[in-house]
């Protein structure tokens, strides 16, 4: 599979590059990515949710009333959770939502979504590019010379690029990855996958293993 590489003013260059059948041409496995989105979500919990029991809850260490000819049910602390401002029974505490997902299977999921995006067009390729210094004029331009301002973009870059980053950080509808470094759930969020030039070649090499 081929596509066309554009410039950043959204011009048609004459370089095609490949994409790896292996990575962008397989049948996708939804089971799998099922998975993998399954634990990148569960990964994003904090688990520190909590509420107090009785042993917890402040106070209630006299015996409200006394035992007994008071015409009352008797009772032993003002903290037991039928009483207003008691300790909370079976409520929520810390606990750990990871979960382990093997190699193998993020890659074939990683691979199955691409393969989703190749078979819906919606990955295109720009040539390699970085900026001076963050400047979100430039990134709201270039989405406006490929048509891609009013949809969800995930960007992988060839390397590190600080500048890119910060370019896009008050744009809510633009992620931005470092080439192999994007997950199954950022490649299925997005409405385009943009390439730079020089990170699909490292998904062919790396993915296609």
């Amino acid at each position: 599979m081929k596509v066309n590489v554009y410039g950043i003013d959204g011009q048609q260059t004459k370089t095609e590059i490949e994409l790896d059948d292996n990575v962008f041409g397989i049948t996708p496995n939804d089971h799998v990515i099922w998975l993998d989105v399954k634990a990148i979500l569960a990964n994003r919990r904090q688990g520190t949710h909590a509420t107090k029991n009785r042993s917890a809850v402040s106070g209630g260490g006299k015996k409200p009333f006394r035992q007994k000819g008071t015409g009352r049910a008797r009772q032993g602390t003002i903290r037991a959770p039928h009483m207003v401002g008691g300790g909370r029974v079976f409520g929520p505490q810390p606990r750990d939502y990871s979960q382990r997902v093997n190699k193998k299977v993020k890659k074939l999921a990683r691979r199955s979504a691409l393969s989703y995006k190749a078979k819906e067009n919606k990955i295109m390729v720009v040539q390699d590019f970085n900026y001076e210094k963050p400047s979100t004029k430039n990134m709201v331009n270039l989405l406006k010379n490929l048509n891609l301002e009013d949809k969800k973009v995930l960007l992988c870059t060839t390397e590190y690029a600080p500048a890119l980053i910060k370019s896009a950080a008050n744009l809510y509808n633009v992620e931005i990855r470092e080439s192999i470094t994007f997950s199954t759930y950022d490649v299925l969020k997005a409405d385009t996958v943009l390439f730079q030039e020089g990170a699909v070649k490292k998904v062919n090499e790396v993915l296609a293993q």
